[in-house]
């Protein structure tokens, strides 16, 4: 269900207190879950997330299609103060990519790479607005990564966050770079805005 498809709508389960996210991934028109996320951070780094900001600490998460028993695609982020690494692998463990942070940098960027390590594109943009934009090595646009706010109550009070992401209509909706570019999304919450606050 989540392959040939150009858009997705992920939106984080709501909570006031927790040590590991969970999201749908829903179909932005008909609203109907077609997947989900769940976080699986270490046991030592989910205690150490009462102490220390978890953005510095190390994640994976398991992005399952709605029913499946198996995940379709895994994301493994690296511990780190100012850089991080969040690789990507298929369901049989197979690395497709990796999202590299950038070190000092003034604006929010991860460098996409293949699983050759060779650079496929950047994803650019400001975590605060959450509008990111995947574009290739010659520039060209692959897709986003949007903010959509759910309410003004529910984003004050708890750290729930929703958002689009879409490929570009010229982007095959199957394959490496359809996975890569939805896991890009998740690769924005997990290495640059919950590093950021």
């Amino acid at each position: 269900m989540l392959k040939d498809r150009r858009q997705f709508f992920i939106r984080q389960h709501a909570a006031l207190f927790k040590l590991a996210g969970a999201y749908d991934i829903l179909d932005p028109g008909s609203q109907q879950v077609i997947g989900s996320v769940k976080e699986t951070p270490p046991g030592w780094a989910k205690v150490l997330r009462l102490f220390v900001n978890k953005g510095f600490l190390p994640t994976a998460a398991e992005v399952r299609e709605a029913g499946a028993a198996r995940p379709a695609f895994t994301l493994h982020k690296s511990a780190g103060l100012l850089r991080h690494r969040v690789t990507v692998r298929d369901g049989s463990g197979q690395s497709l990519g990796f999202f590299q942070s950038k070190a000092f940098s003034w604006r929010s960027r991860l460098m996409l790479h293949g699983a050759d390590g060779v650079q496929l594109g950047e994803l650019s943009g400001d975590w605060k607005g959450w509008d990111f934009t995947l574009r290739n090595v010659q520039g060209k646009e692959i897709g986003k990564v949007t903010k959509k706010w759910s309410g003004i109550g529910k984003e004050l009070f708890t750290t729930a966050d929703s958002y689009m992401v879409s490929m570009a209509d010229d982007v095959p909706a199957a394959g490496t770079l359809a996975t890569l570019m939805l896991a890009a999304g998740l690769a924005v919450d997990l290495a640059l805005k919950e590093h950021a606050g």
